[in-house]
């Protein structure tokens, strides 16, 4: 019971994962953020190898998708400290998200909730092919709603990695108490031998014999008898021949 309910667990963690990754990788795509929508399918392709792993009761799944939360954990914290503008970091490097390639921002900037977009017309500062413009009424700033989508990545991966390694570690000793090898020696089960040499079994021929009497002691005078010479010879070719066996 303990084990399936580990097992329930960490698949209902990992399906909570796999829901928050793919809501995360749509509007990173509508915000043409590469970055992000690299890293959301490499955790994608881990969940659904966790997942696996925890059904066919595979540990070493288990343990790369353990591994791979560790990475996922740094690169969500990274994603909170690059909004927040922790430190030495700014929203200013488009590069980081966008791998250079655009201007394009977070898809929450122009779509949060209240937000009101107001174009700018005839501004310096738009560059050709693009316009300026002005984001007011938010309830909530795009770089806490990317924050906080992170801090939920964060709090399920942890989860996630802690229920990883109980069921890899059940696993685990199930198979180090059961050798698949030698398993069944408890129960007085003896594997059949393999032999090199066929084993070679009697041959029995049975052959048809026919007996010939030994021809009586005549006398010189009785030998060509005709008398005595017929009914002996009758008397040899009515007889049956018996079977013997050879061997």
């Amino acid at each position: 019971m303990g084990k399936c309910s580990g097992r329930c667990t960490l698949v209902a963690f990992c399906c909570l994962q796999l829901v928050a990754a793919l809501q995360r990788q749509i509007f990173d795509f509508l915000g043409y953020q590469w970055a992000p929508i690299l890293a959301n399918f490499l955790h994608i392709m881990a969940v659904i190898l966790g997942i696996f792993g925890t059904v066919q009761y595979r540990s070493r799944y288990l343990i790369l998708y353990a591994a791979w939360l560790v990475l996922w954990v740094g690169w969500n914290a990274f994603i909170i400290c690059f909004y927040l503008e922790v430190g030495q970091l700014s929203q200013d490097r488009d590069f980081i998200m966008t791998f250079n390639t655009s201007l394009h921002r977070s898809w929450w900037m122009e779509n949060g909730p209240g937000c009101l977009v107001t174009p700018v017309l005839n501004s310096r500062l738009a560059l050709e092919d693009h316009h300026v413009i002005s984001v007011t009424g938010c309830l909530l700033d795009y770089p806490y709603i990317e924050a906080l989508s992170s801090a939920l990545q964060i709090f399920l991966a942890l989860f996630g990695f802690v229920f990883a390694c109980y069921v890899s570690k059940v696993f685990l000793e199930e198979e180090d108490s059961f050798d698949f090898i030698g398993g069944f020696d408890s129960y007085g089960y003896q594997a059949p031998q393999k032999t090199s040499h066929l084993q070679l079994q009697p041959l029995y021929t049975w052959v048809r014999v026919a007996s010939v009497p030994h021809p009586p002691a005549y006398s010189s005078l009785d030998r060509w008898s005709p008398k005595r010479r017929c009914p002996e010879a009758r008397i040899t070719m009515g007889r049956r021949a018996p079977w013997r066996r050879l061997g």
